[in-house]
């Protein structure tokens, strides 16, 4: 016991793993993980701004780092640093669900209520909601992350391309039986707003179904909603679950599926949320023909 002890005094570095499959086309990863990482910066000031802010905060927690990794020969990541980047990446995916959340409300209140919503949906309540979803996930994840902080490693391998709970108390020297219950109750608590979503839409779809227009207003807006938040959903659920068990997959396909969740919200939710409301759409496409009018002009 006290040999194990000493050596996890020695692990100030962890070692990433989970780009050992892609050395032989590192550039084209490279690449790729740069057009993503450009595309997701360049057109958010035109939307929504908390899923705007929410989702260059979250893939400034990656992005940046798996950059410099597919550059790099050795992938390492400091302690402090391997903690940072869970803190960023937990925190945006819990302020991911509860900004969908949120919208969700206002959605269901905007179609269902619609005589009602200035009375329900005042500027105070949206500021107090807002609020709520930041505070919430930025409070619970430092708990969490302030619990594993302090316990004892033995080991510095992570098999993924970024950092998480479940990655480092694998290599823990004690039992971690109460994070891992812990972890657990996160994902009970998170699964509440989950069911709001659910049932939200629900309604919604009651309320749509009832006439052509209603249903095609579904159609047009709601429906690409739905598609995103079931896959990021699931993404996020496969990750979580897949860090504290074992399964049997390819390394490559356990990083595709882990970094769905960093990808699709960023890069789709401007062109859903955002492309969906006439008044911006309109702006974008003015705004693009006048640049083409003035290089025309030159």
């Amino acid at each position: 016991m006290d040999t194990t002890m000493e050596n996890s005094t020695q692990n100030n570095l962890f070692y990433l793993f989970g780009l050992q499959e892609t050395f032989n086309n590192k550039s084209v990863y490279f690449i790729l993980s740069l057009i993503t990482y450009l595309l997701i910066i360049t057109p958010m000031y035109i939307f929504l701004c908390s899923l705007c802010v929410n989702g260059l905060y979250g893939t400034a927690g990656f992005y940046p780092k798996v950059l410099l990794d597919l550059q790099s020969d050795v992938q390492v990541i400091s302690y402090g640093g391997c903690f940072t980047q869970a803190y960023v990446i937990y925190t945006f995916v819990m302020c991911e669900i509860s900004t969908l959340t949120v919208m969700s409300y206002d959605r269901y209140v905007a179609i269902c209520r619609p005589l009602l919503y200035h009375t329900i949906v005042t500027t105070l309540t949206v500021r107090k909601l807002l609020l709520f979803s930041w505070c919430y996930p930025l409070f619970i994840t430092l708990i969490a992350l302030s619990l594993t902080f302090g316990i004892p490693l033995c080991g510095s391998r992570i098999d993924k391309i970024f950092c998480d709970i479940p990655s480092m108390l694998k290599h823990a020297c004690l039992p971690i039986t109460f994070n891992q219950n812990l972890n657990k109750f996160v994902i009970v608590v998170h699964a509440l707003p989950i069911l709001f979503i659910v049932f939200s839409y629900c309604q919604i779809v009651r309320n749509c179904v009832k006439s052509a227009k209603g249903r095609y207003k579904f159609t047009q807006t709601c429906v690409p909603h739905l598609i995103t938040i079931f896959i990021f959903i699931t993404v996020t659920l496969f990750d979580n679950l897949q860090g504290w068990n074992n399964v049997n997959i390819t390394l490559n396909m356990r990083n595709a599926m882990a970094v769905q969740f960093l990808v699709i919200p960023p890069v789709f939710n401007p062109l859903i949320y955002g492309l969906n409301l006439q008044q911006i759409r309109r702006a974008v496409f003015k705004k693009c023909n006048a640049h083409k009018i003035i290089d025309m002009k030159r």
